[in-house]
């Protein structure tokens, strides 16, 4: 069975889907017509923009998507999705590739999930860190045993999970898991705690807009990162797409149901290969394709 898989933030470059813009036809029109909605020229800036222009968050965020979701567009024939899931930001992406939004509904829930988050970031000092080399039960316990918030963020491959919270919560959390024995416990230069209880503004701004969208029925189940196992209710995926913001992202969990429920090979749809090394250091034996045009 065929998985997609769609990456979230933090896989933009400079460049990115010039070449899709410069080979396709439906690519171009897809791209026009994203300047028109976003109300700016977002194909210059992924054009032609420097990585720092890139990091705004008015940009990063549908920037990847238009990536992603363009891309799967202009496959075409050859997407042949048997079950898709994506990383944070990246489920917008897979539910737009499977049917459930349409390119224009999704494209605008993007840039106010973008909007959303960045004003929650302004709200508290707060941020993220990677650890590395800890089992995620004694960083979850690390996390309870921290004063302030600080939660488990993304659970991205055995091995490498993701905090989030306040700023010094974060600090003394890193210090608890370098004693236990972390390899890393590195904060990372992001502007805010993602997928943690600091980012309910944000989520609460987000459902209104998610609840007058309109969900159709998907090709293909997918999996949320809230529940990890496929969803096909167009009710259900709505409901978990709006406690996304502040729930963690279970990526292992959703790989390991992925490929316990069948899937032989999976296909990155996007910028960049961070997904594709994820999923191998879940199953080495798994088959991982770039998608390309």
């Amino acid at each position: 069975m065929n998985a997609y898989v769609f990456p979230g933030q933090g896989a933009q470059f400079s460049g990115m889907g010039l070449d899709l813009y410069e080979n396709s036809e439906i690519a171009k029109e897809l791209f026009h017509k994203a300047n028109d909605i976003l109300g700016f020229e977002i194909t210059k800036v992924m054009f032609e923009g420097s990585v720092d222009e890139l990091k705004q968050t008015k940009v990063t965020q549908p920037a990847v998507f238009l990536h992603s979701v363009i891309l799967s567009k202009v496959l075409g024939d050859s997407f042949t999705p048997d079950m898709v899931a994506g990383h944070s930001l990246g489920e917008l992406s897979a539910l737009v590739a499977n049917g459930t939004l349409n390119f224009e509904d999704g494209l605008n829930l993007v840039s106010k999930r973008a909007m959303a988050m960045q004003k929650a970031c302004e709200l508290k000092p707060s941020t993220m860190a990677a650890v590395l080399g800890l089992e995620d039960e004694v960083v979850e316990e690390g996390c309870n045993a921290t004063e302030g918030i600080v939660v488990a963020a993304n659970y991205n491959c055995p091995g490498q999970l993701v905090i989030s919270g306040e700023v010094e919560a974060i600090e003394r959390a890193c210090e608890w898991m370098k004693e236990k024995g972390a390899r890393r416990a590195l904060i990372l230069p992001v502007g805010g705690a993602f997928h943690s209880p600091l980012m309910e503004p944000a989520r609460e701004e987000l459902a209104a807009a998610i609840e007058s969208t309109v969900f159709s029925a998907p090709i293909c189940p997918i999996y949320q990162n809230v529940t990890t196992t496929a969803v096909t209710n167009s009710d259900d995926i709505k409901k978990n797409l709006m406690a996304q913001l502040t729930a963690p992202v279970k990526w292992t969990q959703s790989v390991q149901n992925m490929i316990k429920d069948g899937a032989t090979s999976f296909t990155e749809v996007g910028p960049g290969k961070v997904l594709s090394g994820l999923i191998k250091k879940a199953d080495r034996s798994m088959e991982t394709i770039a998608a390309s045009i």
